[in-house]
């Protein structure tokens, strides 16, 4: 029998059924990629790539294709990122007439293309800015209203001064990515600064950041008291970690891919991502963007090969090279050749540091 869909705005302490949502990743979560994601087991909640706002700015189309052809069958939010009052307005306003459970502020992109222009993480250190952002928005959307923010820019107490400002515009859902926007993707989650603002507010948090394995979630859980888990290159990396999730919370032993079943992942990645009417150099360079987050839970050795790759043939000879085995893989970035199950095999290697950031160029 299928676990029930928890409802993301539900303020619940019964963590049996925690919301899992699939975190927003410019140019990587798009709708081909949600698409490939439901067929293993895929998320509670889905958030949009960010739409870029600015006096100038229409609604990008690819990324309204993500709402209007909703394949998931789940509740999609729609993620903002911009500093203009008036044109965040505008776009929230619009956002309201298609079918969305959310419209998302994002105050937490740590990409310097973003923040230099403050925007995404860069609003972090105006907090009177984002004090009257908040408040316009609360006003102009009368459904909704959600935020997806890092501690602070350098300094992760400045989550202590943001918390008042969720509380003051009723913000209905707020995401937490456990490290500054300085720190990128480097150190350690704060987890115990997350569990701050889940026991500070009246609305649910979703915990965000290194949750890689069934385990880890269930940690994060644990330590936050947080209504959920929002996964980004952890789901990239690992397409059943939802599923396995919701067996490891059921009390089902988790099971893990084998090499041969990573690998048929990497092929059906491939199918979906990249236009097969495209030079072959330029789908290689594509999936290599995918296989950076992948190979981190493979090895150094693989991931030093699939950079050099700029082939679709010479790109699949290095995955068949390294995962046509039938051993089972936890594909944990943190625990290269260890595991967190008895049968669960990793190639040797290094973990690599990841360095993935929000996307391209902000505004206009």
């Amino acid at each position: 029998m299928s676990s029930p869909v928890p409802d993301p705005f539900d303020q619940s302490t019964d963590q049996a059924f925690p919301v899992l949502a699939l975190a927003p990743m410019q140019d990587v979560t798009d709708l081909p990629f949600w698409r490939l994601m439901t067929r293993y087991g895929g998320a509670d909640l889905y958030y949009t790539e960010y739409f870029r706002v600015y006096p100038s700015s229409r609604l990008d189309k690819p990324i309204l294709e993500s709402i209007t052809r909703n394949p998931t069958g789940r509740p999609v939010i729609a993620q903002m990122i911009g500093n203009d009052i008036p044109s965040l307005v505008r776009s929230a306003r619009e956002l309201q007439n298609l079918p969305i459970a959310a419209v998302d502020l994002n105050l937490g992109c740590p990409a310097p293309v973003v923040y230099r222009k403050c925007a995404g993480g860069g609003l972090l250190r105006d907090l009177p800015r984002i004090d009257a952002i908040l408040g316009a928005l609360r006003e102009a959307i009368p459904g909704r209203f959600t935020v997806k923010t890092r501690l602070g820019f350098e300094d992760n107490r400045t989550i202590e001064a943001l918390l008042p400002l969720f509380e003051k515009h009723s913000v209905d859902l707020v995401t937490v990515h456990g490290r500054t926007v300085l720190q990128m993707y480097r150190g350690g989650i704060r987890h115990d600064l997350i569990r701050m603002a889940s026991e500070a507010l009246s609305c649910p948090v979703l915990a965000n950041g290194n949750v890689s394995t069934p385990t880890d979630a269930v940690n994060v859980l644990s330590e936050t008291k947080a209504r959920g888990v929002m996964i980004g290159r952890g789901a990239v990396r690992n397409p059943w970690i939802f599923s396995q999730i919701r067996g490891h919370l059921a009390g089902t032993p988790v099971r893990f891919p084998t090499g041969r079943e990573v690998l048929a992942y990497i092929h059906d990645l491939y199918g979906t991502v990249c236009d097969p009417s495209v030079p072959d150099a330029k789908g290689a360079q594509k999936i290599k963007k995918y296989a950076n987050f992948i190979g981190e839970g493979i090895g150094q050795e693989f991931l030093q090969a699939v950079r050099r790759v700029n082939s679709r043939e010479s790109f699949f000879a290095v995955c068949q090279e390294h995962l046509d085995h039938g051993e089972a893989m936890n594909l944990d970035p943190n625990v290269i050749g260890k595991s967190d199950a008895p049968d669960a095999h990793q190639r040797p290697g290094k973990q690599n540091r990841e360095k993935e950031g929000c996307g391209s160029p902000l505004l206009g």
